[in-house]
């Protein structure tokens, strides 16, 4: 049965600072807990390797939508992950974004329901993003961005 998560965070960045840094998938190390590395295969294709609650998994996604400054839509194509997303980055002003993200999941054996049960794929997405709003405003700049629509 598939699981939804949606977080929300204000960002004090301007919206294309936010977007350009999260299209930089490579990052997501510094800032996403269990992430261990991603690799970009091209500008729609990213292979990942996680280790979230000593379960180490492997598998490819695929963006499916993105424009700038408005969104970024995932979907994983393979390995043990099934899973789908939109984050989302609405400008609140000059200086400030609001970044959603909305994922759906399917827990994969007993400990991943467990897992899901006592909420920690909730918990982690919004320390994901609490990582990633310390990240951005610290640096305020992105580390590079890439502003094509797919």
């Amino acid at each position: 049965m598939s699981k939804q998560v949606q977080e929300t965070i204000n960002v004090d960045v301007p919206v294309r600072t936010a977007y350009n840094q999260w299209t930089q998938f490579e990052e997501f190390p510094q800032f996403m807990e269990g992430v261990e590395q991603v690799t970009q295969i091209d500008d729609r294709h990213n292979h990942w390797e996680t280790k979230i609650s000593g379960v180490r998994r492997e598998f490819n996604t695929e963006i499916v939508d993105q424009v700038p400054d408005d969104h970024i839509t995932w979907r994983t194509t393979s390995g043990d992950v099934k899973q789908t997303g939109t984050v989302s980055f609405q400008p609140l002003d000059a200086t400030h974004t609001r970044v959603m993200m909305a994922m759906e999941y399917e827990p994969e054996g007993m400990a991943e329901k467990a897992a899901d049960m006592m909420g920690m794929l909730d918990r982690q997405v919004k320390g994901d993003l609490k990582r990633f709003k310390h990240f951005i405003e610290e640096r305020g700049a992105e580390t590079g961005g890439y502003r094509g629509t797919l």
